[in-house]
């Protein structure tokens, strides 16, 4: 079974509007991943990555995203941001969704890792602790784009194109069942 949750790319936008600020490409009726392909090989494929970060749910765009910037970082970084957003993918709860918003909040906005924590912090519920303020449906999609875009623009750029089409096929395996078919 696929986790796909749109038949369509035009679903994804009429799911969430805002896709039409990060994907300047008309939706049409093709398959999300046929789209998605002609989004990467078009003459825009950095929208590709808003692609990606709208196509998945929430929990897998914080994971997807997360695994793109640690990819991209130097072996042995210690990034807090993505700790604490995998902590809030591998225990989906509250108290970890809490503790990478208040991580991302003290978090240097210029590190990629801390775009994740904001993701997983707005993945959903509240956006405060104290109070019920809900956290709008696009919010993840868009933080898990800046903190991916955020780190392929940080590569030199002549790495910059394998960065990108390793982000998107990451995506694309994301959305494939167990057994690996789509």
């Amino acid at each position: 079974m696929s986790r796909l949750r749109f038949s369509t790319a035009r679903e994804v936008f009429e799911s969430f509007p805002s896709a039409h600020e990060a994907v300047t490409m008309p939706p049409t009726a093709e398959h999300p991943l046929a789209f998605l392909a002609r989004l990467a090989k078009g003459p825009a494929p950095a929208e590709a990555i808003g692609f990606c970060a709208f196509l998945l749910p929430r929990r897998e765009a914080v994971w997807w995203a997360l695994q793109a910037v640690r990819a991209m970082q130097p072996q042995g970084t210690q990034d807090p941001g993505l700790a604490a957003a995998e902590a809030w993918v591998r225990e989906p709860g509250d108290g970890t969704r809490f503790a990478a918003l208040k991580l991302a909040q003290a978090g240097d906005r210029a590190s990629p890792g801390t775009w994740v924590a904001w993701a997983a912090g707005y993945s959903g519920g509240s956006m405060v602790e104290s109070h019920a303020v809900p956290c709008p449906p696009d919010l993840t999609a868009k933080l898990a784009r800046i903190a991916v875009l955020n780190a392929i623009n940080r590569l030199p750029s002549r790495e910059r194109g394998n960065a990108l089409r390793n982000c998107i096929e990451a995506c694309i395996r994301l959305t494939e069942d167990e057994t690996g078919k789509r």
